[in-house]
């Protein structure tokens, strides 16, 4: 596949065109998954570009991601005082609690949104290894999965291809499930409820020990969770007032921040910056990704994708503990 294969839109119905407008010689496309694999993969999203300058971009800290490149040049990232690149075809993006930046010499990205139930499923290693990482893909899950994806994009001359494809790469992939599923997606759905926040807290709703729900969310989400809970308030928040435009209106922050001093704190913390400085930087693909995403899959950040199903009740917890590392299959 090459860059002008990429027409940008959707395989899905009733999305108007303008959610994918992107300035000249630039193109993004969302899809979402089979559904038989969304409970695992949060969503594909496609970035285009023929310029073959130098293009920075700036992104939301965000859950674990594949990333492929086709018919691209050298792609750099930047994650606090990190430099990661530059990246082979497919990379493995982990959990990150800081935004990051990206250097891009055109072509195209594909990206595959990875769910924690999906992880679970995948492997048995800890999300927490690849906290604000960028790896390898063949390194993290394998060679096999990363020839498959590089081999099946090449072969292509279509971007209306790409979901299909990737739809049949992943199936099959998600077969064995984790025993604590359930914990999985219950606490995968508090870290999307305005107002919840405090570590207690959320261990008393999920009924397990504080300790536990500190392994869990290390292992499944790749960071603590109070890092984890912040992290999404502050998502919910920042997105609130950037998509409504209205960077003083502070009433729409979450209710858990006790004033727009508080807010901002956590802004240093995600954005290692303030919203508006964030906002005027190079956020081209952001700002374009977080209106097609919202109108082709409702979340506009893979960071708060929710939950399919309701809340599950949480049974305790056997004596047996299925969250302790295995070695990696």
């Amino acid at each position: 596949m090459r860059v002008d294969h990429v027409r940008g839109g959707t395989n899905g119905n009733n999305v108007s065109p303008s959610a994918f407008a992107m300035p000249e010689g630039m193109a993004m496309r969302y899809d979402m998954p089979d559904p038989a694999l969304s409970d695992y993969l949060t969503g594909y999203a496609i970035y285009a570009s023929s310029h073959r300058t130098p293009m920075l971009n700036w992104y939301l800290p965000a859950p674990a991601m594949i990333s492929v490149l086709v018919d691209a040049g050298p792609l750099t990232v930047s994650i606090g005082n990190h430099r990661f690149g530059p990246l082979d075809r497919a990379s493995f993006y982990g959990p990150t609690s800081r935004a990051f930046r990206t250097e891009t010499h055109g072509g195209i990205a594909v990206g595959i949104g990875l769910s924690a139930v999906g992880w679970s499923r995948l492997t048995a290693r800890s999300a927490g290894d690849f906290h604000n990482r960028v790896v390898p893909l063949s390194g993290a899950l394998g060679p096999e999965l990363s020839a498959r994806l590089i081999e099946g994009l090449d072969a292509l001359d279509d971007d209306m291809m790409i979901k299909p494809l990737l739809d049949e790469v992943f199936g099959g992939l998600f077969d064995q499930p984790h025993p604590r599923e359930d914990l999985i997606r219950a606490f995968t759905a508090l870290t999307v409820t305005d107002g919840v926040i405090e570590m207690k807290d959320v261990a008393d709703r999920l009924d397990i020990p504080t300790h536990e729900l500190r392994r869990m969310a290390t292992r499944h989400f790749g960071m603590p969770p109070k890092l984890l809970l912040r992290r999404a308030r502050f998502l919910r928040s920042f997105i609130r007032l950037i998509t409504a435009d209205g960077l003083n209106d502070y009433s729409m922050i979450d209710s858990s921040y006790f004033d727009a001093s508080h807010f901002l704190r956590d802004a240093g913390t995600f954005l290692g910056t303030t919203p508006r400085r964030f906002i005027a930087s190079d956020t081209v693909f952001l700002r374009a990704s977080l209106r097609a995403r919202a109108a082709v899959i409702g979340a506009p950040t893979q960071a708060l994708h929710g939950v399919a199903k309701p809340v599950p009740t949480v049974p305790n917890r056997s004596s047996a503990d299925p969250d302790r590392l295995q070695p990696s299959a």
